[in-house]
């Protein structure tokens, strides 16, 4: 049966934690034990103290060692979050320490970057000068394990399709349209009303799949009866993106806040060729149960305010 919280708060040691992420990333008691510089006896009798406190079995015994049970996988999970939460406080302490305010890790799909989230950063480091922001841009599908794992407190975008969100509470802030970009001097630039088909006939910068921009962007083909044109180059670099579109033949999708920052700018043209489909809403996502420190309410408080207005 499995214990009540009280037992484990008096019986799960952090030893007991520790021997769970070393089985897993050696493979075997002999090599966990290595790592933990303890004998193979000593971390055989730990484990099957912690199997035993729990009621499940963790690892199943096999000729190459130890496998995890699916009671062992989400321990092991727990595990690493409570250790990355230690990291997390450290963090923090070792900010406010330093004379900081706190630390907040924020992921972000490109669409909210240039126009909600810059304007937001902006504004706190002018209020809160002394709160320490780590931004990272990628996609959801790579964001969201970050945030599962604690490496991220908060990530504006989306939950990925088919993803398991039980863990995951989501807010919707806004809907990411999308824009066909060209460089300024691109032979398109002349055309008025360009077809799917005539995009074909160049070369495309991509998103890497299984992103969801990538899925919409071959649907939308599909939609106008026309083949998803093949990618030259895949990346979900803005920087990279842009200068590339510069001085070539190549075609690129980016979110339309974005392709409208860096039309504004000269760097491309956005073709007037709206896709048909758009990207699901995107918005805070942060995960269950997770402690809001001081300087995440700081950043939630703000997103909200400027996201409604």
């Amino acid at each position: 049966m499995i214990p009540s919280v009280t037992a484990l708060h008096s019986r799960l040691k952090m030893q007991h934690l520790r021997l769970l992420l070393a089985i897993e990333e050696r493979g075997s008691l002999r090599q966990a034990a290595e790592s933990l510089t303890l004998t193979q006896p000593a971390v055989s009798k730990m484990l099957q103290d912690m199997e035993e406190l729990l009621g499940v079995t963790l690892f199943d015994r096999h000729a190459r060692g130890l496998r995890p049970t699916r009671f062992g996988g989400a321990a092991t999970r727990y595990a690493k979050l409570v250790f990355a939460d230690m990291a997390g406080l450290r963090d923090e302490l070792v900010a406010l320490e330093s004379g900081k305010t706190g630390r907040v890790r924020v992921g972000a799909v490109m669409a909210p970057t240039p126009g909600l989230l810059a304007g937001v950063i902006r504004d706190l480091n002018r209020d809160h000068p002394r709160l320490e922001i780590a931004i990272q841009v990628d996609t959801s599908d790579l964001l969201v394990p970050l945030l599962e794992r604690d490496q991220l407190d908060i990530v504006l975008g989306r939950v990925p399709e088919g993803w398991d969100s039980s863990g995951l509470a989501f807010e919707q802030l806004d809907e990411e349209g999308l824009a066909i970009v060209v460089g300024p001097q691109h032979p398109l630039c002349k055309r008025r009303r360009p077809s799917f088909a005539e995009l074909t006939h160049y070369p495309w910068i991509m998103q890497p799949r299984p992103s969801p921009m990538r899925a919409l962007i071959d649907r939308s083909f599909e939609d106008a009866g026309v083949a998803p044109p093949p990618s030259t180059i895949e990346t979900a670099a803005v920087l990279m993106t842009t200068s590339l579109l510069a001085d070539s033949e190549l075609i690129a999708v980016l979110p339309a806040s974005v392709a409208a920052f860096y039309e504004g700018l000269g760097a491309l043209t956005v073709l007037p060729l709206p896709l048909p489909r758009k990207l699901g809403p995107y918005g805070i996502v942060t995960r269950r149960g997770r402690p809001v420190t001081a300087s995440m309410s700081v950043l939630l408080d703000a997103l909200r305010a400027a996201a409604a207005g």
